[in-house]
């Protein structure tokens, strides 16, 4: 029964994601109308900062005055499956974490992390693994075939995790799977363990699978950022700081009152929560922290990712924080680097 459920949840990814693409013009504003510039910013679904940003106008409003406005754009689940929509650039704006963007700079991918947000609800990515599998520990999973998506979060926690358990990371087949592939594989047996994040894994979790570990208890340091087309950035340095300040102001209100950023457009349907799920949202949004630039601390754990896939193989150069990090601060007026500096 279980993997029924979860078959049902991999099916259920693709209309979804048209159903988020679908709505991707609607941005709820005619603020902005005319605008000659378009920021193309990745579609935030049904909750958080950006989804009541969207909702209410908030950043077509700020960025009128510069001549700018947002286009939301759908994606797929997890920041390295839409690198293709950088490179053509119909993307301009995503979320991530640290260790998409190390694997999309090594693929040499225009983009720039231009903020950080300190560690949050690091319960919500892991490991699961079938009931079938035999497995009740890291250690078990020597042998094992295990879903990733690669040069990514969920290669970065399986490889984190092994190292942890003193588990060689060649004694794990690590399958290249993006999450909605995974979410198949995983519901149909074909993997018998899953590295994985967010939505799809809290979804697979609470229909039959079973988590062995967190980001949490592997001591992750893969935070999450916000990551810019490197040429917007040159571009538009105004336009970028602008869309940071509004997301500094939504994010610190989300952390305030973390129920009014769920379910924003939808109560009921595919995309709303409700339950233990929705009041589990509420405890992650009320630990959401404000986005920053870059510090000496987020250089550091950014090395430990860049280590973590350097020492495995997964990208053949190491990536220094210079080569990821956009120096934004320097290309601001004092009052532009003030409006953020005060955000955070």
């Amino acid at each position: 029964m279980w993997r029924q459920a979860l078959m049902r949840i991999a099916l259920a990814i693709v209309p979804l994601v048209a159903l988020v693409a679908a709505c991707g013009s609607d941005t709820g504003s005619d603020t902005g109308a005319g605008a000659s510039f378009v920021l193309k910013v990745a579609d935030p679904g049904n909750s958080g900062p950006l989804a009541v940003g969207k909702r209410d106008g908030a950043f077509d409003a700020a960025l009128a005055p510069l001549g700018a406005k947002i286009e939301w754009v759908g994606i797929t689940p997890g920041f390295s499956s839409n690198l293709k929509l950088f490179n053509t650039k119909e993307l301009d704006v995503s979320g991530a974490a640290f260790s998409p963007v190390v694997g999309a700079l090594s693929k040499d991918v225009g983009v720039r992390i231009v903020a950080v947000q300190d560690p949050a609800g690091k319960d919500q990515s892991g490991i699961i693994v079938t009931p079938e599998s035999g497995v009740h520990s890291v250690a078990d999973l020597a042998g094992k075939r295990v879903a990733v998506n690669p040069a990514a979060k969920g290669e970065y926690i399986l490889l984190k995790a092994l190292a942890q358990a003193g588990v060689p990371a060649d004694r794990v087949t690590r399958v290249p799977l993006q999450q909605k592939d995974a979410a198949s594989a995983f519901a149909t047996g074909k993997v018998d363990g899953w590295a994985s994040f967010l939505v799809p894994y809290q979804e697979a979790k609470a229909n039959g699978g079973v988590e062995i570990a967190t980001e949490k208890s592997i001591g992750s340091n893969d935070n999450s950022v916000v990551v810019f087309r490197t040429e917007v950035l040159d571009q538009r340095p105004d336009v970028a700081a602008k869309y940071l300040d509004v997301l500094q102001d939504l994010t610190a209100k989300q952390r305030a009152n973390p129920a009014d950023f769920e379910n924003v457009f939808e109560k009921t349907g595919p995309r709303a929560l409700s339950g233990a799920r929705l009041a589990d949202a509420h405890r992650v949004g009320g630990e959401a922290t404000v986005p920053h630039l870059p510090t000496e601390a987020d250089a550091t754990a950014l090395a430990d990712v860049v280590d973590t896939f350097f020492g495995n193989g997964v990208i053949t150069r190491k990536i220094t924080a210079a080569d990821i990090f956009y120096d934004l601060k320097s290309r601001l007026t004092p009052e532009q680097l003030a409006s953020i500096q005060a955000g955070s």
